[in-house]
């Protein structure tokens, strides 16, 4: 592997490298977890020149901030460390938005004691809180700023309305989504807002949660408490036509010499402003990931993959109802003064 390119962290003067690692899956719905194999992984990332690390209060229920510390010791100065907050519990345990400044400051207390840092570099809102202005929440992660407890500001899975709205009250430097060959829906709107505010648009579960890589053939390759059983796309009246897509790109990977998980990742790096994370929780896939920088692009192999995999190809939504329902979504308005 050539050395990891860099790119711009949106208008922070911050260069990042130009994929990151997500750590959600090392803590949360994918099965069997091995936290040693994971710690290792995320060690070799940044041995690797992976520098941007992504993880959240919500992932395993904080689990995964503690794994990322204990992972990154010796490490810290060496790489741009990213969490979210947003996602709480109510007393029955299901999952609450909460968006209100005293809840903003609490979380960011709590992540920095979880991830044994002074400062967040990149804190995310992970979700729009549906009762609370988005003025409000950012706001208050600018209080955050200010005080030095994190340096930027991002958002997750937001309506570009909301993005404006937030960037009015300060400067957004990352915005989050789902977004891969399957999930094409930011190229509508999302993309075009962050060039224009000076944001880069971060891509999550650019692997189509590891369908893409072509490794997963069969719902039998899951294990029975692996969280993808209930996504729509696995579902078996959707399974077999998404499988049509994934053969698709291992022809198309076949002929340029490298694995399908490098080409959609390839890809996802040739859109503008785009930086996409990706999940290893073994080394294994880590080494086999980072790849995807070496991977050359032509315009006919774009052209290519716009031909047979088109905005809307993927069979099922990316989540069930009720998970939709919290993405993409609009902040409330301010209440009049």
């Amino acid at each position: 592997m050539s050395d990891m390119k860099q790119i711009p962290l949106g208008s922070t003067g911050v260069l990042v490298s130009a994929i990151g690692l997500g750590c959600y899956g090392m803590s949360h719905v994918y099965g069997h977890r091995d936290e040693s194999e994971s710690i290792a992984a995320i060690r070799a990332a940044v041995d690797l020149g992976i520098d941007l690390i992504d993880t959240a209060d919500f992932y395993g229920k904080g689990h995964n901030e503690t794994l990322v510390r204990t992972a990154l010791r010796g490490l810290r100065d060496r790489v741009t460390l990213c969490s979210k907050f947003g996602y709480t519990a109510d007393a029955q345990g299901r999952p609450v938005i909460r968006g209100d400044a005293p809840y903003v400051q609490q979380a960011c207390e709590a992540s920095l004691r979880r991830l044994g840092v002074e400062t967040i570099d990149l804190y995310y809102m992970h979700r729009p809180d549906p009762g609370v202005p988005v003025e409000e929440t950012v706001g208050a992660m600018a209080d955050l700023v200010q005080a030095g407890k994190v340096r930027f500001l991002g958002l997750s899975e937001v309506a570009t309305s909301t993005l404006r709205r937030a960037a009015a009250v300060h400067p957004i430097a990352a915005v989050q989504s789902e977004y891969s060959l399957w999930s094409r829906e930011p190229e509508e709107k999302m993309i075009g807002a962050c060039q224009e505010l000076g944001a880069t648009f971060v891509g999550y579960a650019v692997l189509g949660r590891g369908f893409l890589t072509g490794k997963v053939r069969s719902l039998d390759d899951l294990p029975a408490d692996d969280g993808r059983r209930k996504s729509p796309r696995f579902y078996p009246e959707n399974f077999h036509r998404n499988i049509e897509l994934v053969q698709v790109l291992e022809r198309m990977s076949a002929r340029l010499g490298c694995t399908p998980a490098q080409l959609a990742l390839a890809w996802a790096m040739s859109r503008p402003c785009t930086l996409p994370l990706f999940g290893a929780e073994r080394r294994e896939f880590l080494t086999e990931n980072a790849g995807a920088v070496d991977v050359r692009l032509s315009a006919q192999d774009l052209a290519e993959i716009d031909a047979a995999m088109p905005p809307g190809a993927a069979a099922g939504p990316r989540y069930d109802a009720g998970m939709m329902s919290r993405v993409e979504q609009d902040s409330p308005d301010q209440e009049a003064p």
